[in-house]
């Protein structure tokens, strides 16, 4: 049975985002790793913790975990976090400037030289209203800080290499006792590394990377939405020290279409039609997201803003769930120029209208009758 991520964060429904960030931030502090060393226990509610906050501290997850509970959550990212390192990169930013386990514990699981997973990226990428139907390969170019080819990432001039840092022996971290506890910072002066560079490198400065250009391919999938974010794994900037490099995050953005609108998985098409049309019925040719023609029979008599539903015409579930429809709203036009037969045909009719009203209008004079007597 899976876990109500209110009461694994101990807020109510009604939680804003920030107290589900102060809830969060609380339990954090509280089952850190590093203040419960090997509490398995500790660990599970930590990782809990943050499996929760990643739902509930992003708007458009915690509606559809409101909505359709764990399973609104398919097909977005991962809701688990299988190492802590996963964790402090997805959260770390949270808890306003540094993160909150560089703060209290000098860089979250860092022990020795650090390691720092690479930096995440992201880009918007746009997609044409049709191209949803069957999803489509986007090619983007992607400036990224690549590990330096002349000193392969060491930082170092040709023929130097880095130095042990001499304020925290190479360690990469320093030691400070307060009261009963003894807190572990990472090294202000290299910064974790356990290095310094006395003699940089002249291609990168130092930093041991250099901005480099980077096509890639990337497959949007059908039936994506509008403002729906995709990751791809290892796509960010390389790590340090070996670290795994970072991801890279594409937002999506659906161009509008001057005949399409999109409602859920359906597709919403308005068609014109005159006033003899709709009264005396007719097919009309309606267009498709796959530029077919469709012939589709108006019944007599139809009414304004009457929906025809064509089924299976509409977007791919993008979770697997079959086909949308195209729904072809009917809007009837009242002519604004007439010619003088036209404008006599239409008196005529009008005045035959009198001798038989129509249903609707009839119950709508006898209600306005019976109000104000």
């Amino acid at each position: 049975m899976e876990e109500d991520y209110y009461q694994v964060l101990g807020v109510d429904r009604s939680a804003s985002g920030e107290d589900i960030k102060k809830a969060y931030r609380k339990i954090a502090l509280k089952y850190h790793p590093d203040r419960n060393p090997e509490n398995k226990e500790a660990e599970h509610i930590f990782k809990k913790a943050a499996e929760a906050y990643g739902v509930l501290g992003d708007p458009e997850k915690r509606r559809r975990y409101d909505q359709f509970g764990v399973d609104g959550l398919k097909g977005t990212e991962s809701r688990g976090y299988s190492t802590f390192e996963d964790i402090f990169d997805a959260f770390g930013d949270i808890f306003g400037g540094g993160s909150i386990f560089e703060d209290f514990f000098g860089g979250g699981r860092g022990r020795g030289k650090a390691q720092r997973r690479g930096a995440s990226l992201k880009c918007d990428i746009e997609v044409d209203f049709k191209d949803v139907a069957t999803g489509i390969e986007k090619k983007i170019e992607l400036t990224r800080r690549e590990i330096c080819d002349v000193c392969r990432g060491t930082g170092a001039r040709e023929g130097t290499s880095p130095v042990n840092c001499p304020y925290c022996r190479g360690r990469g971290e320093v030691q400070q006792s307060q009261g009963f506890f003894t807190l572990r910072t990472t090294c202000p002066k290299c910064r974790g590394n356990g290095k310094i560079i006395e003699s940089p490198c002249t291609k990168c400065g130092g930093s041991g990377r250099y901005p480099k250009k980077s096509v890639i391919s990337i497959q949007i999938p059908a039936g994506v939405e509008d403002g729906m974010r995709l990751r791809l794994s290892g796509q960010g900037e390389p790590g340090e020290n070996g670290a795994s490099p970072g991801d890279l995050y594409c937002d999506i953005h659906i161009k509008p279409h001057p005949i399409f609108k999109r409602q859920g998985d359906d597709v919403l098409c308005e068609v014109p039609i005159t006033f003899a049309q709709a009264a005396l019925g007719c097919t009309i040719e309606v267009p498709t997201l796959t530029s077919n023609i469709i012939q589709v029979k108006i019944p007599k008599g139809t009414q304004n803003n009457e929906v025809v539903p064509l089924r299976g015409e509409g977007f791919p579930n993008l979770h697997g769930y079959g086909k949308g429809n195209l729904l072809v709203q009917v809007v009837i036009e009242t002519p604004t120029k007439m010619t003088t037969r036209q404008e006599d045909l239409l008196r005529e009719f009008a005045e035959l209208e009198k001798k038989n009203v129509s249903p609707r209008q009839k119950k709508f004079f006898e209600k306005m009758k019976n109000f104000f007597e």
